[in-house]
């Protein structure tokens, strides 16, 4: 599980030399300002052509390339929305890696404290990544199609489609094929990002919209977006607060484009 920490923390290890700190974000707001001694590793690399995820190998490289091991300690840092940092630790989590940690706090925050930011970039050192697949984070089509199958009850699958309420009800033609899963349900996934004082919302917040919704605290949970990035924010809350939580890093276009069943008001 991830574990969150404070910024005061991370301010603490900015400098010692084991200390390996990644910013997920896209390179140009990296170069806008970033830690001290942080690494550049946008997290939408983490996807390829068709916005499809890459292979275990090639993310395995990836990560390596700026100095992950499976055993490394890793913290990383975010800013905005929380989108980069989520897909990317579910992504190590995936992969095997278990010592992640996350700054509770973003960057405009930390930069609006006055803390300490650089704006050169920080050459990484490679490592060799080594990963111990852990495929129980991770959602298949076939998975997703048996809970949307499913009559509801504690024992299925809840569907948990994070993407705007325009998008789950068909509204914008960004798609050919536009609606949700059937079965599933809505919860806009900024609506777990907080911003202010911490990186989530109250455990409190997310049970009350989840409870909402139908979807039961012991109920297992298969969350999706679009591509999979804002899917993944859901996962990192969900599986903090101990929730059975996987991701379906297809999401809505795998759907879509297998040709399988769409659901719209």
């Amino acid at each position: 599980m991830v574990e969150f920490v404070s910024a005061d923390w991370v301010e603490s290890q900015l400098g010692s030399p084991d200390f390996l700190l990644i910013d997920p974000r896209g390179p140009m707001r990296y170069m806008q300002g970033h830690l001290r001694g942080a690494v550049n590793l946008p997290a939408v690399r983490l996807f390829g052509r068709e916005n499809r995820l890459l292979s275990v190998y090639e993310m395995a490289e990836y990560f390596g390339s700026v100095g992950v091991g499976i055993d490394t300690p890793v913290t990383f840092y975010d800013g905005g929305d929380g989108r980069n940092a989520a897909m990317a630790t579910w992504a190590l989590e995936y992969l095997g890696h278990s010592n992640i940690r996350i700054m509770d706090t973003f960057f405009e925050s930390w930069s609006a404290q006055g803390r300490e930011k650089l704006y050169r970039p920080v050459r990484p050192t490679a490592n060799q990544f080594e990963p111990r697949l852990n495929p129980a984070v991770r959602a298949t089509l076939e998975e997703t199609a048996e809970a949307s199958n499913s009559q509801p009850s504690g024992d299925a699958a809840a569907l948990l489609d994070l993407r705007s309420q325009d998008e789950f009800g068909g509204l914008p033609e960004v798609d050919e094929r536009p609606g949700h899963i059937p079965g599933a349900v809505n919860l806009v996934w900024q609506y777990l990002v907080d911003g202010n004082d911490s990186y989530l919302i109250s455990e409190e917040n997310l049970k009350e919209m989840l409870a909402a919704r139908g979807v039961g605290e012991n109920q297992p949970i298969i969350a999706y977006c679009r591509s999979g990035i804002r899917a993944a924010v859901g996962y990192l809350a969900l599986s903090h607060l101990g929730y059975d939580v996987k991701l379906y890093d297809g999401s809505y276009l795998e759907w879509m484009n297998q040709g399988m069943p769409v659901e719209a008001p």
